[in-house]
């Protein structure tokens, strides 16, 4: 059913992307003097605020590419380039902040945007792909099924927030390593599909086939 397909084809390319197990670490590396309510709390936050700024991009991408005036193919090109750049830094082990970033955020009282929403999570990888996928779509119903497949993520996103301790401690830094490199060559094909497929579309806008 176009339902269950579209759903699947939105949580099936963020999941990667968002990676919530890859989050993992860093939220309880940020929430480590928090209480466990305070921590659910905080899980509960940055799942809502990944749902609401995938959500606006997926509603209001299309409009914003028109005011920029920025076409389809252009999109898919930056996106997969960013894609691209967020798996190759997942795959040569670079962290997902800065340490200026994760300094300022262990003195923040409320994490659930920034960083965990933004960038970490609903970063412009997400954003990206988001935004790729309502421009393809022409009936609402469309978005609906698309906005579901945001709320798995957002919903996905809290379990492992919320579950995440005892994985961590049965994966060992060594098991979340290999599990964030997984992902990324993962990742890193989508960006470049999302590459090749705007590259491929801008040579023949530009030497169209007579």
């Amino acid at each position: 059913m176009p339902l269950i397909q579209n759903t699947l084809a939105t949580f099936m390319a963020l999941f990667p992307i968002a990676n919530p197990i890859g989050a993992v670490p860093v939220f309880y590396t940020l929430t480590a003097t928090e209480t466990s309510s305070k921590r659910h709390q905080q899980a509960l936050q940055t799942a809502t605020n990944v749902v609401l700024v995938l959500a606006v991009f997926l509603v209001a991408g299309r409009w914003i590419l028109e005011f920029f005036g920025i076409s389809l193919n252009v999109l898919r090109l930056a996106g997969g380039l960013l894609v691209a750049h967020t798996a190759w830094e997942m795959v040569t082990v670079h962290q997902r902040l800065t340490p200026s970033e994760k300094d300022e955020a262990m003195e923040k009282e409320d994490i659930s945007f920034t960083p965990m929403a933004v960038p970490l999570i609903s970063g412009p990888g997400a954003i990206g792909v988001v935004t790729s996928l309502s421009i393809s779509f022409n009936h609402w119903v469309e978005y609906l099924e698309s906005l579901v497949g945001i709320v798995l993520i957002g919903i996905s996103l809290y379990l492992c927030l919320v579950l995440g301790e005892p994985l961590i401690k049965r994966l060992g830094r060594n098991g979340v390593g290999a599990l964030n490199r997984v992902f990324g060559f993962f990742i890193l094909a989508i960006g470049v599909r999302f590459i090749a497929d705007g590259s491929i579309s801008l040579l023949k806008e530009a030497f169209p086939i007579k």
